[in-house]
């Protein structure tokens, strides 16, 4: 199975209220654990890297590997450049077969973000490939990304509709509460904003920063209309937290081949799990996708 885009998997989701489960991978080990948990579940899933781990991993590396990972692995998935504001960059990288992308302008006031994101909808509907963009700001922090809490803000509704009247964009991740890292205190998401934008925007809508949200709120929110939930920080402190403890135990340890398996045993569990509270379980139904 190749590489596909986001459309189908999202719209599927959509219909049939599940969300696409989205994990930020870094290295093989990562990529490995993430496809293991899903094929095993028989999820679709989408394999999401930031700017900071496009530089770190080299974006060839990375879609070869997942594209060979698409054929051993009999379900829906995509590789997704997440949260990337390099306009050439994000194009670059669709041109070597990237099919699905994220441009955030939301740093900018709404009519740049605008235009910003039809530039690149414009591109890459050229290729066959979808865009995600922001529209509300979430704070936090992943990766090179930190937004204070007084800068954040959530999305408006009504802008929401305009934006996607205006961008043609495949999928809306939208600002309800969430924060990227982890929560100083449980987070509270506006719901009733959620059905808000749902009620004016047909596109898929996209849940980030939901890494230590509670379960029961996050399939709230699915039932409210999201259709792809982003985990980033839940997963890398298993991983690291299980290479920590081996090395605790096995102080005199070098061997990747040993130290790694145990963090791919924990960050699987965690990757099971949030398969699972997406609701997203036994849905790589193949005949429902253009592949």
């Amino acid at each position: 199975m190749s590489l596909i885009s986001t459309k189908e998997m999202l719209l599927k989701a959509q219909r049939e209220g599940y969300a696409i489960p989205a994990f930020n991978i870094h290295n093989l080990e990562t990529i490995q654990v993430v496809l293991q948990a899903a094929s095993d579940l028989k999820s679709p899933v989408i394999l999401a890297a930031t700017p900071s781990t496009v530089k770190y991993a080299n974006e060839n590396y990375l879609l070869s590997i997942i594209e060979k990972g698409s054929k051993l692995n009999d379900i829906p998935l995509t590789f997704h450049l997440d949260h990337h504001e390099n306009v050439e960059d994000i194009k670059n990288i669709i041109k070597l077969g990237c099919k699905s992308v994220m441009i955030d302008a939301s740093k900018y006031e709404f009519r740049k973000n605008v235009d910003i994101v039809k530039d690149v909808v414009d591109f890459a509907h050229e290729y066959g490939a979808t865009v995600e963009a922001e529209l509300g700001k979430l704070g936090g922090v992943e990766d090179d990304l930190k937004v204070d809490e007084k800068d954040s803000f959530l999305t408006d509704p009504n802008e929401a509709y305009e934006f996607v009247k205006l961008t043609g964009v495949d999928s809306l991740a939208v600002a309800i509460g969430t924060a990227h890292g982890l929560y100083k205190s449980e987070p509270k998401l506006d719901f009733e904003r959620l059905e808000k934008i749902k009620s004016l925007v047909d596109v898929p809508l996209v849940l980030h920063g939901a890494s230590g949200v509670p379960y029961e709120a996050v399939q709230t929110a699915i039932e409210k209309g999201i259709c792809k939930v982003n985990i980033a920080t839940e997963l890398k402190i298993p991983f690291s937290n299980a290479i920590k403890e081996y090395f605790n135990e096995n102080p005199n340890a070098s061997d990747p081949r040993q130290y790694l398996v145990p963090a791919k045993h924990a960050m699987y569990d965690v990757v099971v799990e949030k398969i699972k509270m997406c609701k997203s379980e036994n849905k790589a139904n193949d005949n429902s996708y253009n592949i």
